[in-house]
């Protein structure tokens, strides 16, 4: 196994750790942290392992992160012009 899934699969064991502790503001600052150590560390199992296994490990911190990925969507499509418009009648 290489060094960047030994550290991918430590991500993912301290997210989850981070998840199951309580916290005042809803897990974001957790989350922020955790995205900003994720994304590189995504691009370096991509880099050492090939695409597919990024991928996976993509789709694994997504899964971990669902609630900052869900608005990152939200915000997207209303900046795309998908999101529910108003009609008035």
């Amino acid at each position: 196994m290489s060094l960047s899934l030994v550290f991918a699969l430590i991500w993912m064991i301290a997210a989850n750790v981070l998840a199951m502790v309580p916290s005042r503001d809803n897990h974001w600052r957790r989350a922020y942290i955790l995205i900003a150590v994720g994304i590189p560390l995504v691009g370096w199992v991509t880099y050492e392992n090939g695409p597919w296994v990024g991928l996976i490990c993509l789709g694994a911190g997504a899964s971990l992160l669902r609630w900052p990925v869900r608005y990152l969507g939200r915000w997207i499509k209303s900046k795309l012009g998908f999101g529910a418009k108003e009609t008035t009648e």
